[in-house]
């Protein structure tokens, strides 16, 4: 009977959009490493489907109850990051490695924690027509603010600017006064403005996030690769040059293609229609999330699907937005698409949290006890 309640638009939309990834991938790496990475990626793929597919067994009730150990899971894996057992890749300290040959990013899987630590803190033991008070709005932010201190200091700008983002959706959900969410956008606002004029940011990170406006700043690095990522994607046009035959993508001019800026190799090989099915799936999941939410009648599931939404919305338009010129570089990848393990098993697991926020409480729940003085006051009244 699991395999009826089965979201089947959700799960087909994210599984079409890894297929995609898998054949961009491909397109990006086999020149120099064959099929291998692309065969990976279908293998995390996998993994991640199925993880998807367990969570469709769980009851959303018993989430909430391991909210918090999920949570301090989460934060033990960014703490371990930063000791020696983690390892520095392209100047960030954001892995570690496993047995076998693989790797896992926790900054990745912070983003699962945080969704169901706010929907906890936010929903339990509080009257739905009630809004949030004060002390619950700043406990939600100092959730927060522990996971996104401990993601700077790697340093990952862009994960922390996406638990952040998170983190205003989820708490303006909750209803709580629109002044909070102002609030937290001006001080986030001021914070960055801070970070660029002290300047709190080395010369070199400065230059590698704004080289985006000014290719300038970082000839040999950023600025070249958001270049020859424009160029690429114009070359495109509507129906692109075809799988494999890029010359941006075949040449190696953009490093890091496979990865962050996988969607120029849907731009210059897909074209501009293949790129509209990507966002039009990627939105489609996005808009699957919000419409739980909307149909929910449980707090706590419509915060945990609120802060999917946000995150893969706000990780979209960022990916998508450095790969065409119009947002600075921060390394996220684009949700399915992207090659990476832990990026892939996130975004497989809020597929399954999405999908487990829509089952009914009462189908695993017992019976309510309230018949029961019915049938007891009768059978006194049969004696009497």
């Amino acid at each position: 009977m699991a395999w009826l309640r089965i979201d089947w638009g959700l799960y087909i939309a994210a599984l079409g959009l890894s297929l995609i990834g898998a054949v961009l991938v491909w397109s990006g790496t086999h020149a120099d490493v064959g099929p291998a990475l692309a065969v990976r990626h279908l293998i995390n793929t996998g993994i991640g489907v199925t993880m998807a597919v367990l969570l469709l067994r769980v009851d959303v009730r018993w989430i909430r109850a391991t909210a918090p150990w999920l949570y301090l899971t989460g934060l033990l894996g960014l703490v371990v990051v930063l000791t020696p057992l983690g390892v520095t890749i392209n100047g960030s300290r954001s892995w570690i490695h496993l047995p076998g040959g693989f790797s896992l990013q926790p900054a990745e899987l912070s983003k699962i924690a945080l969704c169901v630590g706010l929907a906890m803190i936010l929903a339990e033991g509080r009257d739905t027509t009630r809004p949030p008070t004060w002390r619950e709005v700043l406990t939600a932010w100092g959730l927060a603010g522990v996971p996104i201190v401990l993601i700077l200091l790697q340093p990952d700008l862009g994960t922390a600017l996406v638990l952040g983002f998170l983190t205003v959706g989820v708490v303006a959900a909750s209803g709580a006064a629109r002044r909070w969410t102002a609030l937290a956008v001006g001080g986030a606002a001021l914070a960055v403005t801070a970070a660029i004029r002290i300047p709190l940011l080395d010369a070199y990170q400065l230059d590698r996030l704004l080289a985006f406006v000014d290719p300038s700043r970082d000839p040999q690095g950023i600025g070249y690769q958001t270049q020859q990522a424009r160029l690429a994607i114009g070359s495109g046009g509507w129906s692109g040059a075809g799988v494999g035959q890029g010359p941006q993508t075949q040449g190696g001019f953009i490093p890091f293609q496979h990865t962050d800026f996988v969607f120029s190799i849907a731009g210059e090989e897909l074209g501009l229609i293949g790129c509209l099915g990507i966002i039009g799936l990627l939105l489609f999941v996005v808009l699957r999330a919000l419409w739980v939410a909307l149909r929910t009648d449980d707090p706590f599931a419509r915060l945990v699907a609120v802060g999917v939404a946000g995150w893969l919305l706000f990780q979209t338009v960022e990916n998508i937005g450095m790969n065409v010129g119009l947002m600075p570089v921060t390394g996220l990848p684009l949700p399915f698409l992207s090659y990476g393990g832990s990026s892939m098993f996130a975004c497989w697991l809020a597929v399954g949290l999405v999908a487990a926020c829509q089952r009914p409480h009462d189908r695993s729940a017992p019976r309510r006890r309230r018949s029961v003085p019915v049938r007891r006051s009768a059978a006194l009244d049969t004696r009497r």
